[in-house]
């Protein structure tokens, strides 16, 4: 989300890996007051109401906290409605692609398309899911490649099949206001789904895809008419497990921006000689007595919590780093700490994958596993190619999955994220375009951290063998083979055109032309902090037999069907 201020962060994370920067592994038996808790003075009130409740029941998980600071009743950042105010664009905190260039929707369209063609035209059953929509921007670009215009299957067919390389020419573009629609791909489509939490959001996105059309509450979640297809419904539910899955349906999933949003759990490889002898075992009910059984001669993972900076403290230690720090920032009113006890979740997670294990002699490693994460991953793989019988517990999604006779449909995600590494150290706070503590003025600042895409392919190919993952790739890559350029080029055209051509004249169309110019080649930048680098794109396909080694368009795949 947040492609203003990633470059900075990016920097300061870069140098950040080789050693912890946030735990203060001093803070083992920090303490706090109910009382001062009370009388001090907070950013905001869900940073009171957080404080309050760490101050009862103890330190939190970073999950925890981002989950409240996010999507809490009472004032998490996506779930509040402040006057005027609104998270995404130049007037809001960050800014997202499909804001900077409508062609980043339009080729999102596309790569749905070529989906459909490569698995034989699917005649009926298609559903278009979007995780995470934001104001419904992309998802309407993407309606618009499909339904607007002329049809493309009459006009358009040769420029696909005319493709060098990898390189899509899209000399067909564009007589209306977009390109030329995919009427066959449309009519398949049966039903759109938005999985969205947030009622602000979800109104700004039924009025954009729905015009006036009656938003109506279901057993679901909400449902109203689309304006772009005629005939169909948009649902909205409040998570993906409301979505339903059944075994004839072909799901098509964008996750633009989405998994960076969902929260982690933060670990850190303690050196046994560090750790002061515990007690108790902190879980969501209550602390309990452990057995007493022979102290661990290794290392063990322990998990990174958050709790108030006592209102004493002149620490400004936090997990940002330094360099991102400022005057005008924030201050912090949380930090985070080494939970003196093992949690439930630092026994278990650090322990589902082989690329935590390896970790586990080198001392003072920090991971983000995010579980949310790997259940979203596999539900996507489950939906595509139906369930694998022996998937682990951890792999295994939470609503029952269908057995599915046929793998059909796909998956896109688009954010950043290390392509081959853990992440460790990449939580952020973001507001009004710059990087600030995440742990400052809880509610007000939009948090994220990086994804593991490594994870998510591993959660997807457990999930079911019916699917294969391709990638991750770079953004710049999977745009360019797409035809960003081309299709660039063909908006200035026109623009150009139009502008010289009607009252507006030269000065209005060169306005234009830069602006479209400076747009994609923005989201292709590949400079050491630019989108087109830092953002990456990954499938998850259907595993056909006979296709073996077929490669989607974008990942080193041309047009098929």
């Amino acid at each position: 989300m947040r492609a203003k201020s990633l470059s900075l962060l990016r920097s300061a994370a870069r140098c950040s890996r080789s050693g912890p920067i946030a735990p203060r592994v001093a803070h083992y038996g920090v303490r706090w007051s109910s009382t001062s808790t009370r009388e001090r003075q907070w950013s905001t009130p869900l940073a009171k109401s957080l404080a309050e409740a760490i101050t009862t029941t103890g330190p939190v998980s970073v999950a925890s906290y981002m989950r409240q600071c996010l999507t809490s009743p009472e004032g998490g950042y996506y779930t509040r409605h402040a006057a005027g105010h609104d998270q995404f664009g130049a007037k809001g905190d960050f800014i997202t692609s499909p804001e900077i260039s409508q062609v980043f929707g339009e080729l999102v369209g596309i790569w749905l398309y070529t989906e459909w063609l490569a698995q034989g035209r699917i005649e009926g059953g298609v559903q278009i899911i979007e995780v995470g929509p934001g104001r419904g921007t992309l998802m309407d670009d993407v309606l618009r490649v499909c339904w607007k215009s002329l049809s493309f299957e009459r006009i358009g067919r040769q420029a696909l099949d005319c493709a060098e390389g990898n390189r899509l020419e899209w000399a067909m573009l564009m007589d209306g206001q977009t390109i030329q629609h995919f009427k066959p791909f449309a009519k398949s489509i049966e039903a759109l789904y938005l999985v969205e939490a947030s009622p602000h959001l979800r109104e700004q996105q039924n009025k954009l895809l729905s015009g006036t059309a009656q938003f109506e509450k279901i057993d679901i979640g909400y449902k109203s008419a689309c304006k772009y297809l005629p005939g169909r419904e948009i649902t909205w539910c409040e998570d993906i497990r409301f979505v339903p899955k059944e075994e004839n349906t072909t799901p098509f999933i964008i996750a633009h921006e989405f998994f960076d949003a969902l929260p982690i759990h933060v670990f850190q490889n303690i050196p046994q000689s560090t750790v002061p002898s515990a007690s108790t075992i902190i879980t969501p009910t209550g602390p309990i007595t452990p057995k007493q059984g022979p102290k661990p001669t290794q290392n063990q993972w322990h998990e990174l919590v958050v709790s108030p900076i006592p209102s004493t403290s002149t620490s400004t230690s936090t997990s940002t780093p330094s360099r991102l720090s400022s005057q005008s920032s924030p201050k912090p009113e949380f930090q985070l700490t080494v939970s003196k006890s093992p949690t439930p979740q630092s026994l278990l997670l650090p322990i589902i994958s082989q690329r935590y294990k390896a970790l586990n002699h080198t001392p003072n490693a920090i991971i983000e596993i995010s579980p949310d994460s790997l259940s979203y991953a596999s539900d996507f793989a489950v939906r595509i190619g139906g369930a694998t019988p022996s998937a682990t517990p951890s792999a295994t999604p939470s609503s029952p999955p269908a057995d599915k006779p046929s793998p059909s449909g796909a998956a896109l995600i688009l954010d950043y994220g290390p392509s081959d590494t853990i992440p460790a150290n990449s939580l952020r706070g973001i507001k009004q375009h710059k990087t600030v503590s995440p742990f400052s003025q809880p509610g007000e600042v939009d948090l994220s951290a990086d994804v593991d895409f490594l994870a998510l392919a591993e959660a997807a190919i457990n999930a079911s063998e019916g699917v294969e993952v391709h990638g991750p790739v770079e953004q710049v890559f999977f745009l360019s083979s797409l035809g960003i350029k081309e299709r660039a080029e063909k908006l200035i055209e026109k623009a150009r055109v139009k502008c010289v051509g009607g009252m507006e004249g030269d000065e209005k169309a060169q306005e234009i032309v830069k602006r479209i110019d400076s747009s994609w080649k923005r989201l292709i930048d590949r400079g050491p902090m630019g989108m087109g680098r830092i953002y990456k794109a990954m499938a998850i396909v259907p595993h056909i037999s006979g296709k073996e080694g077929r490669r989607p368009v974008g990942f080193g795949g041309s047009v098929v069907g």
